[in-house]
């Protein structure tokens, strides 16, 4: 089966390029952005008549979008970047929607924990709960699933959180950055979630996939579903356990309120995700959050050592 991988050069898409080696289906990786070293073939999903001419010159069964808008609190301080956030995360999924719609293929959308937050949760959020983004990128991306949903395409839309990889920026590379650098920091520990290693959801991904091949009817698999690892942390608890494993022992890690940080938009206090639905419908394996940080960062260790050389 030929995929169309959208957002190819950011960290799940390049997780998606390591898995797919794995696999016995042809991956064309795309993204609006050229990285020196990767294979990379431009498309900008926001043009409906690009993305026609390129799932029907290659044949194209199934869409995964890695793409999106994720800079937070721009889209919410910037009118200007606002519009693109709602372009990219609700306009572009509803072009590749239609697109699949058209052949009959299957649509793979990366969702976000942001399209929850208003409401105080104690318990993990489910796939079927009312989003009740708190800000404009959680909006967007809600509105994203809402367009797909509104094609009639066949879709697997998966929610996922607080994501890092050993590719671009995120939390985990900073803090490794930061708890080697310096003597003290101060990290929120009034949200709690569940971190994600792109590698693992990358994983979940061709799992999937396989399911659907080997599916007899889309009844058994169009859907929501919650993907991060299993377990439950506070950023202050990760970054913890990130300087211990990296063995940053000299940095005095300490507990702070969001309160503290301020921003423009209100994350999630509460977004632990609840995974059963994916594991019971398609069999996934989810792995333990610090089981995956430690193969992340030996990764990282390992990349740092041979960039050296």
């Amino acid at each position: 089966m030929n995929i169309l991988v959208t957002g190819a050069n950011g960290q799940l898409g390049n997780e998606m390029r390591i898995v797919s080696q794995n696999t016995t289906d042809h991956y064309i990786f795309t993204d609006v952005n050229q990285v020196e070293g990767l294979e990379t073939t431009f498309l900008d999903i926001t043009d409906m008549d690009a993305i026609r001419k390129m799932v029907k010159e290659n044949d194209v069964k199934a869409i995964v979008n890695c793409a999106a808008w994720t800079n937070v609190d721009a889209c919410e301080t910037d009118e200007k970047l606002a519009a693109l956030a709602e372009k990219l995360n609700a306009d572009a999924p509803e072009n590749l929607a239609k697109a699949m719609k058209e052949i009959d293929g299957l649509l793979i959308q990366i969702s976000t924990d942001y399209v929850f937050g208003k409401e105080p949760y104690n318990v993990p959020c489910n796939p079927d709960q009312k989003g009740t983004p708190t800000g404009v990128y959680g909006t967007t991306k809600l509105h994203g699933e809402q367009k797909i949903m509104a094609t009639g395409c066949d879709y697997v839309i998966i929610r996922t959180a607080w994501l890092y990889s050993e590719f671009g920026k995120n939390f985990c590379k900073t803090m490794l950055n930061l708890t080697a650098t310096k003597p003290q920091l101060k990290v929120v520990f009034d949200q709690c979630g569940t971190p994600t290693y792109a590698l693992d959801l990358a994983n979940s991904i061709i799992t999937i996939l396989d399911k659907v091949k080997a599916a007899k009817s889309k009844d058994e698999y169009v859907g929501v579903y919650h993907f991060s690892n299993e377990g439950v942390c506070s950023w202050y608890d990760f970054t913890q356990m990130i300087a211990r494993i990296a063995g940053h022992t000299e940095c005095d890690i300490l507990p702070c309120y969001s309160l503290e940080y301020p921003s423009p938009v209100t994350r999630p206090a509460y977004s632990v995700l609840d995974k059963r639905t994916i594991k019971e419908t398609f069999g996934v394996k989810v792995p333990y959050w610090v089981d995956s940080l430690e193969k992340c960062i030996a990764n990282l260790k390992q990349m740092y050592i041979t960039e050296r050389v």
